[in-house]
C-alpha cells in the first residue's frame, strides 16, 4: 500500500484540563481528498492546526513522508510549510483590500516574485474562479458565495501541494454549498493537490472525498472510503450519520446513498430469487469544461434539474434514484427486465427532447441562468441484475454499457436538441 503523506501517531492535545485530541492515529494520502467529520467542537479545527504547525502535540508524533516533523531541520521544515495553504472557516479576507490584493497577498508576503509574475498568477486564479468583474471590488461588496471563491483563489495562488479547508461551506445555503464543494473537487482534480477538509455536514463528503476520517469523543473512530462509512456501526452514527438523510432535500432531492442501498436490499427481499431488476446509470459529460465556460452555479442547477427529473420519470415505473457523484445518478428499476428498461429509457429521452429544459426546470422548481451555447450531454447505461449479484457489481456493469443518449442545448433558443439513436 502507498505510504501516507501525513501521519498522526498517538497524538494528544490538551488545553489545561480539557483533552481535545486523545491519542489519535490517522493517515492522509497524497493527491487525495480527505474529509475529517465530527460534531461541532469535536476538535476538527484543532487537528488541522497541528498539520499546518499552528499547534504542536503534547504527546505523539506527526510525520510527513515518513519523517517526524520534530526531526526536520530548519530547511526541511520551511519546505514543508511552503507546500501548505489554508482556507479559513470565516474566509479571513481583509476588508481594506480589493479582491485582487487579497488573492495576491500570499505571493507578496511569502515570495520574491516580480510584480509581473505575481500579476500573471493572480489573474489566472481570478479567471479560473470567475471573479474578473469583482477584481477591483472589496469583500464587503460581494455575496457570501463570491467571498468563498476569493478565499479559495487565494488559497490556491501559491500552487500548494496541500490545501486545508476549515468548514468551507459554513453559513452557505444548499445551492451555494454544492457550488463550493464542486469547485474544490474540480480544482483538486485539475491541480492534483492533496485536499484535507473538516466538516460537520455529512452530505458534503460523499461527492468530493476519497477518504473519510471520523472524529468522535476526542478519538479517530473511523478511517476509510465513503462507501465503507455507510456500513460503519458505532454510536457516532446515531449522532452524526443521520444528517445523511438531509441529503434528499438539501442537495439533490434524491435518496442518500445509504437510503438507496437500504431500499435496494429491501426490494430484493420482496422479489422471487430469479426475477431480474435493472440498474440505470446516468452521467453528464464534460462537467469541468461546462463549469469553466458557464459557471459552477449554472451547471449545478442543471444537474439538480436532471437528477430530479430522472427520479420523477423513472419513479412512475416504480424506480428510485440516488446521486452517486458530482455528475452521476443511479436508478433502480426493481420490477423491470432489460427490454422494458430500454423502452422506459427511450421514453425518457423522447420526453426531455419534447419538453425542453426550461419546462423541466420549472417542474423541478429550479431557475438556472441560461446562456447561449450551453449543451448538456446526457449519458446512460443499463444492466440487469438478480439477487445473487451485488449492487456495486451491477452499477459497474451499467457504467461499462454507458452511451450518449441526448444533447440538450440551452439558451435563448432551445431548438436543435438531439436524441442519439441506440
Amino acid at each position: 500500500m502507498t505510504a501516507p503523506l501525513i501521519e498522526f501517531r498517538n497524538v494528544s492535545k490538551r488545553f489545561g484540563s480539557l483533552t481535545v485530541l486523545d491519542r489519535i492515529t490517522l493517515q492522509i494520502y497524497e493527491a487525495e481528498a480527505t474529509t475529517i467529520i465530527g460534531l461541532s467542537g469535536s476538535g476538527k479545527s484543532v487537528l488541522l492546526k497541528h498539520i499546518i504547525g499552528l499547534l504542536k502535540p503534547d504527546e505523539g508524533e506527526i510525520l510527513y513522508k515518513g519523517k517526524a516533523l520534530s526531526e526536520l531541520d530548519k530547511s526541511e521544515m520551511s519546505n514543508y510549510y511552503a507546500q501548505i495553504s489554508y482556507m479559513f472557516q470565516g474566509n479571513a479576507l481583509f476588508d481594506s483590500m480589493t479582491v485582487y490584493d487579497n488573492i495576491a497577498l500570499p505571493l507578496v508576503e511569502k515570495t520574491r516574485l516580480k510584480k509581473k509574475e505575481i500579476n500573471r498568477r493572480v489573474m489566472a486564479r481570478i479567471e479560473q474562479s470567475e471573479l474578473i468583474d469583482a477584481a477591483e471590488k472589496y469583500p464587503s461588496e460581494l455575496s457570501g458565495g463570491m467571498q468563498k471563491r476569493v478565499a479559495l483563489a487565494r488559497a490556491l495562488v501559491t500552487d500548494p501541494k496541500i490545501v486545508l479547508f476549515d468548514e468551507p461551506t459554513t453559513g452557505q445555503d444548499p445551492v451555494r454549498k454544492n457550488i463550493i464543494l464542486s469547485m474544490i473537487a474540480e480544482y483538486q482534480r485539475k491541480f492534483g493537490f492533496t485536499a484535507i477538509m473538516v466538516s460537520h455536514a455529512i452530505p458534503d463528503v460523499y461527492f468530493i472525498s476519497n477518504r473519510i476520517l471520523a472524529l468522535y469523543d476526542h478519538k479517530i473512530v473511523f478511517q476509510g472510503t465513503p462507501e465503507e462509512l455507510e456500513d460503519f456501526e458505532h454510536p457516532f452514527k446515531e449522532e452524526v450519520i443521520h444528517s445523511l438523510e438531509g441529503l434528499k432535500e438539501e442537495l439533490t432531492g434524491l435518496y442518500s446513498r445509504r437510503q438507496f442501498k437500504i431500499r435496494y436490499y429491501n426490494e430484493l427481499k420482496r422479489k422471487p430469487f430469479q426475477e431480474p431488476y435493472v440498474i440505470a446509470v446516468f452521467s453528464i459529460l464534460d462537467l469541468e469544461l461546462l463549469s469553466e465556460h458557464f459557471g459552477h452555479e449554472t451547471v449545478q442547477v442543471m444537474i439538480r434539474c436532471m437528477g430530479r427529473y430522472i427520479d420523477d420519470h423513472f419513479g412512475s415505473a416504480g424506480g428510485f434514484s440516488n446521486r452517486y457523484g458530482t455528475n452521476e445518478f443511479v436508478t433502480m428499476l426493481p420490477y423491470s427486465d432489460l427490454a422494458e428498461a430500454e423502452e422506459i429509457l427511450n421514453n425518457f429521452v423522447e420526453d426531455i427532447q419534447n419538453r425542453g429544459v426550461r419546462d423541466i426546470c420549472e417542474m423541478t422548481q429550479e431557475q438556472p441562468s441560461f446562456e447561449d451555447g450551453f449543451t448538456l450531454i446526457v449519458m446512460a447505461g443499463l444492466e440487469q441484475g438478480q439477487q445473487d449479484t451485488t449492487i456495486d457489481a451491477v452499477v459497474n456493469s451499467a457504467r461499462n454499457n454507458i452511451r450518449e443518449i441526448a444533447r440538450l442545448r440551452f439558451g435563448k433558443s432551445e431548438a436543435g436538441n438531439e436524441k442519439i439513436s441506440s
